[in-house]
């Protein structure tokens, strides 16, 4: 069972910390309150899973659920390029970098709600590590290298079952990128799951115009599709039985070239406008991997065995749990949050040297 006390303490500590979070670190924050070891065993005793997590944040995700609610699903990596590698700190593919990168790989299903008066809510409701426990060769240079024994899409589909029909999240779309857009995530999120998707899709995706057409297999691509720019048409994406919206976004760069951007939903009901609304909403996880990383020290921690880094990984997200509950309480943004407490520690160190410097007569 887990330690309340003691948790609570520790995610205080790591929306307080600014620098390294460690086990001497906390005990020495609180005179000793909780030794060293004690910490340690908060960490390595037991594994603290999603369903843990879940007994957490269940409260807070009974206040806020809607019936069109957002999940978003992405991935982020946890860099760690000084520890040790073990099946879950390993080498990923990073595609925000287009190369590989050493540290834990995290699915998120994060839930977005924004209320009256500009006020917003995004929870992490659970996450999924990629461990690479299995060695394989590669072929072309003979080396052994890690893999996983699950793919992302496959854990994917798996949460994304938990979050629906065991935890009973209401929510009517999930919002993705185009590295999760398969046939098989959206078979699933329609047939089994019942709900509706949006997604980006890359333009090589070939679609057909009309039923007939399907039906005689006549499929182009859809940078091929005669689409005006900013406008939306019902078409039939190969592989799926049901007609899906897809919507053709055109932007501009910041070096000032055009940029084009496919979304899809399941929901044929959507407007363009509202289709594109709701895929830019898949930005708050972004924002959510930021400040899970700046803000509740998500990659501050040095734990070495993979209890430990699996259990600061839970224990992050529920301080990035109790930061949103403050955002919202104080309606200040969690930069300013962590700000206030920056210049208040900073206060604190100042005055604490003024006082020496007086004592000493320096």
């Amino acid at each position: 069972m887990i330690h309340q006390e003691l948790l609570d303490l520790y995610t205080d500590y790591l929306l307080s910390s600014f620098s390294l979070t460690t086990a001497t670190g906390l005990a020495e924050l609180v005179d000793q309150a909780y030794s060293h070891d004690q910490i340690t065993r908060f960490l390595s005793k037991e594994d603290y899973t999603p369903k843990t997590y879940w007994q957490q944040i269940k409260s807070v995700v009974r206040q806020i659920e809607t019936d069109d609610g957002i999940v978003i699903v992405d991935d982020t990596i946890e860099e760690k390029p000084s520890t040790d590698e073990n099946e879950i700190v390993c080498w990923h593919y990073d595609h925000t970098q287009s190369r590989n990168v050493k540290g834990i790989n995290l699915l998120n299903f994060v839930y977005y709600r924004d209320f009256r008066k500009g006020q917003e809510m995004t929870i992490p409701l659970a996450w999924e590590v990629v461990a690479k426990a299995a060695s394989v060769e590669d072929p072309n240079t003979h080396k052994k290298r890690r893999k996983s024994l699950r793919s992302k899409n496959e854990m994917v589909r798996e949460r994304l079952r938990i979050l629906t029909f065991q935890n009973r999240i209401r929510f009517r779309y999930i919002v993705f990128d185009s590295w999760f857009s398969s046939k098989e995530n959206m078979t699933f999120i329609r047939q089994t799951l019942h709900k509706e998707f949006v997604c980006a899709m890359k333009a090589n995706r070939t679609v057909a115009v009309s039923l007939q057409e399907k039906t005689a297999g006549k499929f182009v691509q859809v940078s091929a599709l005669e689409l005006a720019p900013n406008t939306s048409r019902l078409v039939y994406l190969k592989g799926l039985d049901s007609p899906v919206c897809l919507a053709k976004q055109v932007f501009t760069n910041k070096d000032g070239s055009l940029g084009v951007l496919y979304l899809v939903s399941s929901d044929t009901a959507l407007t363009y406008q509202e289709l594109t609304t709701i895929y830019h909403k898949r930005w708050k996880v972004e924002e959510f991997h930021q400040s899970v990383k700046q803000h509740a020290s998500l990659e501050k921690s040095p734990t070495k065995t993979v209890r430990t880094q699996k259990n600061h990984i839970f224990a992050s997200l529920c301080a990035f749990v109790k930061l949103e509950r403050l955002k919202l309480c104080t309606k200040v943004n969690r930069f300013a949050i962590k700000h206030k407490l920056y210049l208040k520690a900073l206060q604190a160190c100042f005055k604490e040297l003024t006082q020496l410097k007086t004592m000493y007569n320096i």
